[in-house]
């Protein structure tokens, strides 16, 4: 008789990680770029007058983005469903391709009109469409390819790639702002940024050829095939559907008003030097990038919610003390400090939304529960963050939003205080996450 060899300690699939990140990071990049570098080229596009206007305007374009987020959440949920996690992530970096070359080479106000808001405003609905889908292909892959015990720590990579491509795209802008002068900026070098991200997302569509799919998704029964992704099928899951919604709804426009309206908040309202919000915002991703999987790994060991009501209870309170004391920031360090603590309170949500919403559904309509009420959330609440906050600024009652934030984390709170805990929900409905489970989810995903 021979003793079996000890079961191998589990180990994270960390090329599953890294090929469900790396397009992500890429498409993030993509979609983050348009914020960051919309000081610069906001009068490429409108008539030459109001600086505010013009940001209005092209915050207008760039919440018109987030409302084609529900059509791709749709089309490549179902499509992510249907033909498998790879598939979806493989068509979402194409698009994103597409969408990022189209910017780089939109024509100006001065060449053609208004026809260059126009190829702008479509090249954003590409992004949406994209984006749409990506979010929740990357959700489900990466949840999907976790071991048990580890999901967490795992789908918390789709917020540091997430965050990474931001902190990409405002290096970039640091150099740019450091080797070109301001007038080439706004002429020409503002479209540097989106012909990177066009070469960058085909390089990541070569790369994202080679991923596997997951057991989770190849060994769902097949007699479910005619259900999977259908919208009849998610209404059949509706609270969860409504969930996903009302726990994204704080999270996403503190998660926006602490990310892409940062510079743009530090510069037009505290009259920082754009150089310097730039340089703000970096150095407060960075660590914030830093945080997500540690707080990923601390939900595993004691669960989601306590992660998500600390979030809650911080957004509904500290919303309105830490934008008043950054719209009177003097200083580089206090305008960091006060940055960093918003997004250590952020870190809550963004660490493990991924995962909890993916927890919620059955493997057969995970992709499209996760990516279309998600989407309807970010649309009306995300992607009008920074075009409410403008308008809340133009109108001379720029204190209204911070109301507004800690009002839709107060919404959120009393949903965190209520849900179930998902940390040890099983991914398929026909077995358990045991052991054995975890084994073959690793083989596939590795």
């Amino acid at each position: 008789m021979t003793d079996s060899a000890p079961p191998s300690p589990a180990r994270t699939p960390w090329r599953a990680v890294i090929g469900g990140s790396i397009g992500n990071l890429v498409e993030w990049f993509d979609w983050f770029v348009y914020a960051s570098f919309a000081t610069y080229f906001a009068g490429a596009f409108f008539p030459k007058g109001n600086d505010t206007a013009q940001l209005l305007n092209t915050a207008g374009i760039f919440a018109v983005g987030f409302f084609m987020r529900p059509v791709g959440g749709w089309l490549l949920g179902r499509f992510a469903d249907r033909r498998g996690r790879k598939a979806a992530l493989t068509l979402t970096v194409t698009l994103m391709s597409a969408s990022a070359l189209l910017i780089a080479i939109a024509p100006t106000y001065d060449q053609v009109g208004y026809f260059g808001a126009a190829v702008l405003l479509v090249a954003r609905l590409l992004q949406g469409l994209s984006v749409g889908g990506e979010y929740a292909a990357s959700a489900t892959y990466l949840t999907e390819a976790s071991l048990p015990g580890r999901r967490g720590f795992v789908s918390s990579f789709q917020y540091v790639s997430m965050t990474m491509g931001q902190l990409i795209g405002l290096g970039l802008q640091i150099v740019l702002q450091h080797t070109m002068s301001d007038d080439a900026l706004h002429s020409y070098g503002w479209r540097i940024p989106f012909i990177f991200g066009a070469v960058a997302a085909a390089v990541v569509f070569w790369l994202r050829r080679n991923l596997l799919e997951t057991d989770v998704y190849t060994e769902e029964d097949t007699r479910q095939d005619n259900e999977r992704g259908t919208l009849g099928e998610l209404l059949r899951h509706r609270r969860e559907a409504a969930l996903v919604i009302a726990l994204t709804m704080g999270g996403t426009v503190a998660y926006y008003t602490y990310t892409t309206y940062l510079t743009k908040y530090l510069s037009n309202t505290a009259g920082m030097s754009k150089s310097d919000a730039s340089l703000v915002s970096f150095c407060a991703l960075f660590l914030f990038m830093l945080l997500q999987p540690l707080a990923g790994s601390l939900s595993d060991r004691i669960g989601r919610r306590p992660l998500l009501i600390t979030f809650g209870i911080g957004s509904m309170l500290g919303t309105v003390p830490i934008m008043t004391a950054l719209s009177h920031a003097d200083s580089f360090v206090g305008a960091l400090l006060l940055s960093l603590a918003a997004l250590v309170i952020v870190t809550g949500y963004t660490s493990i939304n991924a995962v909890v919403k993916a927890e919620l559904f059955p493997t057969h309509v995970r992709a499209l529960g996760v990516a279309l009420p998600y989407a309807l959330a970010n649309a009306l609440f995300g992607g009008t963050a920074e075009y409410v906050a403008l308008w809340f600024k133009k109108g001379g009652a720029e204190s209204g939003f911070y109301w507004y934030v800690s009002a839709c984390a107060a919404v959120s709170l009393i949903v965190y205080l209520t849900m179930r805990e998902t940390r040890d929900t099983a991914l398929t409905r026909d077995r358990a996450d045991g052991p054995a489970a975890s084994g073959k989810q690793q083989k596939s995903a590795v």
